[in-house]
């Protein structure tokens, strides 16, 4: 199967690339099984493979074998970490950037990109948005979740947006403003923290 190009970050080979890359290279003092990165980046384990063996081949990420399970993590020594990390963190950085940052809110049962960010993760083409959009399923305080976004606008240099949404609301899906965002790409957030409903 041929995997689409990055429309989000060009130089990249494919977003399961630049997926890996966020994950590992904004969280550089963490290692990652491939369990994880599936996980945390919604691409198939065999695409997951594929892509940290060639970013472990090229450099850019560490191995080791703890057990059976194989870890890898950012190279601190790879001679264009610098570079790389600004430029993964302004195009892909929004996965775990608002991930942690909606980390410790208490509230929070499912949270999405949706928007121009999402289509563009999704493959259509189209120039790198302004703006990412959010909605977070739940309970959080608005005021909570508002400070939330400013964190991850500030690490990101791009502005977050985010909007709550009620359980109830979501599951009946019959709102126009939920039917629109369904009806688009969306990219859900792993926030490590999150209630499970």
């Amino acid at each position: 199967m041929k995997v689409a190009h990055s429309t989000l970050a060009p130089l990249l080979r494919n977003a399961a690339q630049g997926d890996i890359l966020a994950q590992a290279l904004l969280q550089p003092d963490r290692e990652f099984s491939l369990s994880d990165l599936r996980r945390l980046t919604g691409h198939g384990l065999s695409m997951v493979h594929k892509e940290v063996n060639l970013l472990v081949d090229g450099g850019v990420l560490l191995d080791r074998r703890a057990g059976r399970t194989r870890q890898v993590s950012a190279n601190p020594d790879y001679s264009l970490i610098g570079p790389l990390t600004t430029m993964v963190e302004a195009t892909y950085g929004a996965l775990p950037v608002i991930a942690e940052a909606l980390e410790h809110l208490s509230g929070v049962e499912d949270a999405f990109i949706y928007g121009s960010w999402a289509a563009r993760h999704s493959g259509e083409s189209g120039p790198l948005p302004r703006d990412i959009d959010v909605i977070v399923v739940g309970t959080v305080n608005h005021r909570e979740l508002a400070a939330a976004a400013q964190r991850a606008t500030e690490q990101l240099g791009t502005e977050v947006n985010a909007r709550r949404i009620s359980p109830k609301a979501w599951a009946a899906g019959d709102d126009p403003f939920i039917k629109t965002i369904r009806s688009r790409p969306m990219v859900r957030l792993e926030p490590r923290g999150m209630d499970t409903p």
